[in-house]
């Protein structure tokens, strides 16, 4: 099985391609090859192939790090299911993961929904997506300095507040309120309980 996050950024004509396409290119890059395994195409839509277990925590790395950027969002559609067809770049390419990601994506924006998943199992699909849903109703309001704090705990899980605090040159005690403003400690569970059920998914 794999994972497919077919994403696009909201906004993005509103801002220089500048302001975020070398953010997003240099944060592919460290989780995979281009064109095999990323992609940026038609100016601002984007696929990454990676591991089911992996895919949520990285969608939401990806939220956090462009919602850091002014006026910014991502919209992502994430397939989990399997890869009958291995072309010369992601676009190529072709299974039931890739088409899961693709007609999800599609509905995303009917559905002013920013993020959904379709793992081919109604009853998970559907237990996944209405946490999503709800997660989404503070994560679609994160601040950027509440994004960044995000994206800063994600990329770093090892950091302590205090060492966040040192980078960003702000108190302790500040990075604390930032961390409990985006309810990270809800996204931490939410990406803990994920894993869980992929696992029990089969091919």
């Amino acid at each position: 099985m794999i994972a497919i996050i077919t994403g696009d950024i909201i906004n993005s004509e509103t801002h220089k391609a500048s302001e975020w396409i070398d953010v997003l290119k240099n944060q592919f890059s460290k989780w995979g090859e281009t064109p095999t395994e990323w992609e940026i195409y038609r100016g601002d839509e984007f696929q990454l192939k990676t591991e089911p277990q992996q895919a949520l925590r990285l969608a939401i790395q990806l939220k956090a790090l462009i919602k850091s950027i002014k006026g910014l969002d991502v919209r992502m559609a994430i397939g989990i299911g399997t890869e009958s067809f291995k072309g010369v770049s992601i676009s190529e390419s072709n299974g039931t993961a890739y088409q899961r990601s693709g007609r999800t994506f599609e509905t995303l924006r009917k559905e002013k929904v920013n993020l959904a998943i379709a793992t081919g199992n109604k009853e998970e699909d559907y237990s996944l997506n209405l946490m999503l849903k709800l997660a989404l109703d503070f994560m679609d309001e994160w601040t950027m300095v509440s994004a960044e704090i995000v994206a800063i705990a994600l990329a770093n899980p090892e950091l302590a507040q205090q060492e966040i605090a040192e980078q960003l040159h702000i108190q302790q005690s500040a990075v604390s309120q930032r961390q409990k403003r985006a309810r990270l400690d809800l996204v931490l569970q939410l990406m803990d309980y994920y894993p869980q059920i992929v696992k029990r998914m089969k091919p």
